[in-house]
């Protein structure tokens, strides 16, 4: 993967990559049908190892479940009537679940991603968490970082700079990313959150996703039925 790197960084327009090895293979794979956006296989780089990591761990094996978390994005095996139960925290201050979801081996979802501005990676947007259920942890990666994005508005309380400032090797260059959230007004956040509903529900009809749960300060809302009578659940709703 590193050999291709260069490859890797270069963001995904009307020509799909061309590239070699396994991990590089599957980020393409989980980007290419987000490309009406700005977006790179970097996007869905910390899934495709967990898928990987996974995949190895249990070739050969008998095994009930298991999983790979890689910071996390996170790759499930279910084996029948067995389930993982899976908690996204948003706000690490208040030290309690915002939000939880049981993925039974019935579900078309075999990886969870989570993505924000408050996150390890660079956000263009001011989510505190994006948490997406998908059918790969790659593609619920990739889907994470682009509907974290759309969860934006332009405030002055906004600090952005460009991507590159913070890390000369990024695959963003120049574009702004989020480094700091001030008080925004209801009106403010509320629109941001209905930002990211939106690009999620174009995904969720597009069946890249399973699911989304979308938190921003005081409010949440979630995006799709991932199975009758189960979905992500918040603590608060728009």
């Amino acid at each position: 993967m590193v050999g291709e790197l260069e490859i890797l960084r270069r963001p995904i327009n009307g020509a799909y990559p061309f590239l070699l090895g396994a991990v590089a293979q599957n980020m393409a794979r989980a980007v290419w049908p987000l490309r009406e956006d700005y977006v790179t296989p970097m996007a869905a780089v910390a899934g495709s190892v967990a898928d990987r990591v996974l995949a190895a761990a249990v070739e050969g094996r008998t095994l009930v479940k298991a999983y790979a978390n890689n910071g996390g994005d996170i790759a499930l095996y279910l084996t029948p009537n067995n389930y993982l139960d899976a908690g996204v925290i948003a706000d690490f201050s208040t030290g309690g679940l915002t939000g939880q979801v049981r993925v039974d081996h019935s579900m078309p979802v075999r990886g969870v991603a989570t993505s924000g501005w408050r996150g390890r990676s660079h956000s263009r947007g001011i989510a505190d968490a994006v948490t997406v259920l998908s059918t790969t942890a790659a593609q619920a990666d990739a889907a994470a970082s682009i509907i974290a994005n759309w969860v934006n508005v332009e405030h002055a309380a906004i600090k952005r700079v460009p991507a590159k400032e913070l890390d000369p090797d990024t695959d963003l260059g120049t574009i702004p990313v989020t480094v700091a959230v001030g008080p925004l007004p209801f009106g403010g956040r509320r629109s941001a959150i209905l930002s990211g509903v939106n690009r999620a529900r174009g995904l969720l009809d597009e069946g890249s996703i399973a699911g989304a749960f979308i938190t921003l300060g005081d409010q949440a809302a979630t995006v799709g039925a991932v199975n009758t009578g189960s979905l992500l659940r918040g603590e608060r709703y728009i």
